[in-house]
């Protein structure tokens, strides 16, 4: 098939709980960005997430809890103890999450997710978990983004008062990362067999990720059962490996998006960017997101305000130009 007529049918396709093939993902990724077949994917993308989603929006916010080294030394990430980036430990106390999350609800977020660096208690964790569920009202979800854990944990953590997990096989997994891909698998499978709910991004991506590279985690999003998949760019932080490759074009995240948007069809129906682009919204993004805190992007732990200044307001402004109502909920505002 062309170009054209690949994505005529894969927009066809999408409305069905099916995937695309590999091959087919592959081709709508060597698309280039700027063609006029670049052009119909995003808008090919952008009429399927209007028919999948009715236009409703979602905000993610992410907490960094913790800025600490670590000893993973993922060669993206500013929290590397090799890299001397982050020489001291902040946390974030309760009364902080607490108000943060609150911040987050009253702002109309729907995934609140507490991160944290890879050895982080998880029984402190559970605590605050309890704590935020008494003290916070609102009808958001909350989840975690931490290590690695069994499914004796994933029940435990449900039973906690999570909803979600955060989790990934990231791209270059065990040749960027110090991290085992079979066992960030074990994790993934773990939390598709336990009452949890998972949100699994193609991430992080760079100039150095193959489009076979990027198929292969893009299906492996849907095969896990992720409810919300997406893209985010690799963000290159200076003193850290990967530091000096350029960050992929905003058209290329868009085009990621798109075909991602279309490659899960109907078995993915959200789709999510970070970070955030009019443009990648116009390509099929439905959610977006806020982050405070630690960032592993960025050599800065931004206590009370906004990693690039990029709140909620400015997240809906964004979404209403692409013609996107932000909600919630799923059911309702």
């Amino acid at each position: 098939m062309t170009d054209l007529e690949l994505i005529a049918y894969a927009e066809q396709h999408a409305q069905q709980d099916a995937l695309l093939p590999h091959e087919h993902i592959i081709q709508l990724l060597s698309i280039e960005p700027g063609s006029d077949a670049w052009r119909e994917l995003g808008a090919a993308a952008r009429r399927v997430s209007h028919k999948l989603t009715g236009d409703r929006a979602y905000l993610w916010g992410a907490i960094g809890v913790d800025f600490a080294p670590c000893s993973m030394n993922c060669d993206f990430c500013s929290l590397g103890e090799k890299w001397g980036i982050a020489t001291e430990t902040r946390e974030y106390d309760e009364e902080e999450t607490i108000r943060q999350v609150r911040e987050y609800a009253e702002n109309g977020v729907r995934w609140i997710v507490l991160r944290t660096t890879e050895f982080y208690s998880k029984e402190r964790l559970g605590d605050m978990i309890r704590t935020i569920r008494t003290r916070v009202p609102g009808r958001y979800e909350i989840g975690l983004n931490i290590g690695e854990f069994d499914l004796t944990t994933a029940n435990w953590l449900h039973q906690c008062g999570v909803d979600f997990i955060y989790h990934s096989l990231r791209l270059g997994e065990g040749r960027d990362t110090r991290f085992e891909p079979q066992v960030r698998m074990d994790t993934l499978r773990a939390v598709q067999q336990s009452p949890l709910k998972l949100v699994f991004l193609v991430e992080p991506v760079g100039i150095e990720h193959t489009n076979e590279e990027i198929a292969d985690i893009c299906l492996l999003t849907a095969d896990c059962n992720a409810i919300v998949s997406g893209a985010m760019a690799r963000i290159p932080v200076p003193g850290t490996p990967l530091g000096n490759h350029p960050q992929i074009s905003d058209e290329r995240l868009a085009q990621i998006i798109a075909v991602t948007r279309l490659a899960c069809g109907a078995h993915v129906p959200d789709i999510c960017v970070h970070p955030g682009t009019q443009l990648a919204m116009e390509f099929g993004a439905n959610v977006t997101v806020i982050e405070t805190g630690s960032i592993p992007r960025d050599v800065c732990c931004c206590s009370g305000g906004k990693w690039n200044q990029f709140d909620a307001p400015k997240a809906k402004q964004l979404f209403a130009a692409a013609g996107y109502t932000v909600h919630q909920t799923a059911e309702g505002d």
